[in-house]
């Protein structure tokens, strides 16, 4: 057993010492690299050559190169000592996680919402280098652009793991000034009379979705100004500009001290959106996305 250890040892060895040498470019580059001497790192490359029974470098007196046998050993070697670091690494984050962690988050939900969490959670995990990002684009978080992402709304189909984080109800908003000057809507239709804030991502004609007598209908609404996330939209609706449709966590404030209000509320269909954080599951998670995952699903609900 002692044997065999010692040989998967060895032969690890045999591989970073063998990168080495290419990246190096020659046999005293790697030498200086591994702190050995240049003869001690050809030696190490012969016996290499002399286990497999090829030739992997062609040496001139100016340079070395590669053999297509040194070529495909180089290959496997940069996927295996690969695949030991990351083996390695999930082990470590079993005590300790640490790492970058890569958090893509809506603008307005994360600065109001996820950014003020993340003070604890740093506390907590020191080792994690949180690297975050807000913006309302959907982020290609299964082709490695981000960890974590946050997203609102139905999911598409995909083979991302997606966990539940919460809900939020939206609400139509408006200044107690606007109001004043142009009157208050009290039927829904009455919105075609008003000047109404959108969402410019959405690629549809905007329609807000409301509810009488227990039956489901949506009107389509105009207005001239979008934006592209709730925040701005409530913003405007505050400073008198129109009417908004929006999440109620971003304007939860301005409702508390009367700088908008709730209209047209007996109508509202129990307009909710779920939270959902989505990243790459399965075994070989990384410690630090699931730790952070499970954070803000406890702190978010």
């Amino acid at each position: 057993m002692d044997a065999k250890l010692s040989g998967g040892s060895d032969r690890a060895r045999a591989l970073a010492l063998f990168s080495a040498v290419v990246e190096g470019g020659s046999f005293s580059a790697a030498g200086r690299a591994l702190d050995m001497s240049p003869s001690a790192v050809s030696r190490a490359v012969d016996r290499i050559e002399a286990r497999l029974g090829v030739r992997l470098l062609l040496r001139s007196t100016r340079a070395l190169s590669l053999t297509a046998e040194g070529q495909a050993y180089l290959q496997a070697a940069r996927r295996i000592l690969t695949d030991l670091d990351d083996v390695e690494q999930q082990i470590a984050d079993q005590g300790a996680p640490r790492g970058r962690l890569r958090i893509n988050a809506a603008l307005s939900h994360g600065r109001l919402c996820v950014v003020p969490l993340l003070g604890e959670f740093a506390a907590r995990f020191p080792h994690i280098l949180i690297d975050i990002a807000l913006n309302d684009a959907l982020v290609d978080v299964a082709g490695g652009q981000a960890d974590v992402a946050i997203r609102f709304g139905p999911l598409p189909d995909s083979s991302l793991t997606a966990r539940k984080l919460g809900e939020t109800r939206r609400v139509i908003v408006a200044s107690p000034e606007y109001l004043a000057r142009h009157g208050r809507p009290e039927v829904p239709e009455d919105l075609h009379r008003f000047n109404c804030l959108n969402f410019n991502f959405r690629r549809v004609e905007p329609i807000w979705p409301f509810r009488r007598e227990g039956r489901d209908f949506a009107l389509s609404v105009a207005g001239n100004i979008e934006a592209n996330n709730g925040e701005t939209l409530g913003q405007l609706a505050a400073a008198g500009v129109g009417i908004a449709r929006i999440g109620r966590f971003s304007v939860e404030t301005e409702i508390a001290d009367g700088r908008l209000v709730p209209l047209l509320e007996e109508f509202n269909p129990g307009d909710v959106e779920q939270i959902h954080a989505v990243f790459v599951g399965g075994v070989s998670t990384p410690a630090r996305v699931r730790v952070f995952v499970d954070f803000l699903a406890v702190r978010l609900r």
